[in-house]
C-alpha cells in the first residue's frame, strides 16, 4: 500500500522577487523576475512525519528556524521561476514523504564463519613456514 504524497499549499509558501544572477544585458539590472520561496516547514500543514523528516535533512536552503528557502531564477519570467520554485518544493517533500526502510541486522552464516577461519588457519601456516631455517 504506497502511501499519499501531501501537496504544498501555494498560499503557504511566502513569495519574494529579487535581481537574478549572471548574463542577462541591461535587462539584469532592471528587472526583479527571479524568485526566493520562503517556507515554513513547521507551521506548516504537512503530516508531522514529513515535516520531521523534512527538518532533519542536512541541507544549507534549511535555516535553523525551519524555514526552507529556495532560489528560482532559470526563467526570464516572474511566474514561471514562481512555478519552478513550486516544483522543487513538491519534489522535496515527495522525497521526504518516502519513509525509510529500517536495516534489521544478519548474522553471518555457518559456512561463511568456516570459511574465514580456514583462510586464517591457512595464512598463518604460510607465515610460519617463513622463519628461518635451522638445521
Amino acid at each position: 500500500m504506497a502511501a499519499v504524497t501531501p501537496h504544498v499549499n501555494p498560499a503557504e509558501v511566502e513569495f519574494s522577487a529579487i535581481r537574478a544572477q549572471g548574463p542577462g544585458g541591461q535587462n539584469v539590472n532592471k528587472v526583479s523576475c527571479a524568485v526566493h520561496a520562503r517556507y515554513d516547514i513547521a507551521a506548516s500543514s504537512l503530516p508531522q512525519p514529513i515535516k520531521e523528516r523534512l527538518l532533519a535533512l542536512r541541507d544549507t536552503r534549511i535555516s535553523h528556524e525551519g524555514v526552507l528557502v529556495l532560489k528560482a531564477q532559470q526563467s526570464r519570467s516572474l511566474e514561471q521561476n514562481k512555478e519552478d520554485a513550486l516544483r522543487r518544493l513538491q519534489e522535496l517533500v515527495d522525497k521526504a514523504a518516502i519513509v525509510p526502510v529500517t536495516r534489521r541486522p544478519t548474522r553471518p552464516t555457518r559456512g561463511s564463519q568456516l570459511r574465514r577461519l580456514d583462510g586464517k588457519t591457512r595464512s598463518s601456516q604460510t607465515k610460519a613456514l617463513r622463519g628461518k631455517v635451522t638445521d
